[in-house]
C-alpha cells in the first residue's frame, strides 16, 4: 500500500502541497515520486521572493535515474525553502513528506481545491 497521507492535498505531477494555518502553502515530492526517482543526489530549490504560478517548475531534482522538476501546485511568492534538503537530498527518500523543499504565500488559495485529494492522487498512481 503506498503512503498517501489524508491531509495532504496531490498534484498530477507528483507534487504534495498542506495549507498551513498562517495560510502558506508547504510543498514537497510524494513518496511515490521519491521511489521512481530513485536515490536523490541534488537538489536546487528556488528563489525566496521568486513569484511562481500554478504548475510552474521551481525546483529540480536528480537522482542517479533522472532529474525531474518539481512544480509549485499554487500560484503566489515562495517565501522559504527547506535549507537542509540541498544538503543532503536523500533525507526526500528517508522521508519525502517530512521533508518540504518550499512554502508559497498563494496568491488564489482557491487553486488548492483544483488538486487531487489522498483517494484520488491513490487513484492515479494505482495504488
Amino acid at each position: 500500500m503506498a503512503n498517501i497521507p489524508d491531509n495532504l492535498k496531490y498534484t498530477q505531477s507528483d507534487e504534495w502541497a498542506r495549507l498551513e494555518a498562517d495560510g502558506t502553502v508547504t510543498v514537497g515530492i510524494t513518496d511515490f515520486a521519491q521511489e521512481s526517482l530513485g536515490d536523490i543526489v541534488f537538489v536546487e530549490l528556488p528563489d525566496v521572493g521568486r513569484t511562481v504560478a500554478a504548475d510552474e517548475a521551481s525546483t529540480v531534482i536528480e537522482s542517479v535515474k533522472a532529474a525531474a522538476d518539481v512544480h509549485s501546485p499554487v500560484s503566489g511568492e515562495i517565501i522559504e525553502v527547506n535549507e537542509e534538503v540541498p544538503g543532503s537530498p536523500d533525507l526526500i527518500n528517508g522521508d519525502a513528506y517530512g521533508n518540504w523543499l518550499f512554502r508559497v504565500k498563494p496568491s488564489n488559495t482557491a487553486e488548492l481545491d483544483n488538486l487531487l485529494d489522498a483517494a484520488g492522487y491513490a487513484a492515479k498512481i494505482g495504488a
